[in-house]
């Protein structure tokens, strides 16, 4: 039986670690495995993953492009079947969340077109696509924009 006082690693799953530069004898001694002199034999050696060998490096070759508007706004893209698939008569701006719909808090809630709705549905967003609106007005549902006017 297994306890916690006989437990120990598979066979061959733990290996001692290779003890470099202790003599001619050892197989890794002198050099300890770092080939001849130079920058790279040295202790504390570490070079940048972008170093070309002195050539310009591709991150400076390549010129800068474009730009981040930082007026951009976020939107959680949720479509009419993942709603459908839910099975909620009314849906909040909550139950996006808890039903993991929806994953950025910050951003606001648009819904999409995609898929259709067989019943009626109580759906809050902050925006909704004219093709999602009428297939939502056409299976009975309400489609309620949070912070404006119902429709």
């Amino acid at each position: 039986m297994i306890t916690l006082a006989n437990l120990k690693p598979a066979q061959g799953a733990v290996k001692n670690r290779k003890r470099v530069g202790r003599g001619p004898g050892s197989g890794s001694g002198k050099t300890a495995g770092r080939g001849s002199k130079g920058q790279k034999s040295r202790s504390g050696y570490s070079q940048s993953r972008a170093f070309e060998g002195g050539q310009m490096p591709i991150t400076r070759r390549v010129p800068k492009r474009g730009f981040t508007n930082i007026f951009k706004k976020e939107y959680n893209i949720i479509n009419l079947e993942s709603i459908e698939r839910s099975g909620l008569e009314e849906i909040t701006l909550q139950d996006y969340f808890e039903k993991r719909l929806a994953q950025n808090v910050d951003a606001e809630v648009k819904i999409l077109a995609n898929g259709n709705l067989t019943r009626k549905v109580k759906i809050h967003a902050h925006k909704f696509s004219s093709a999602a609106l009428e297939k939502i007005k056409s299976s009975g549902g309400e489609a309620i924009i949070i912070g404006g006017e119902g429709h």
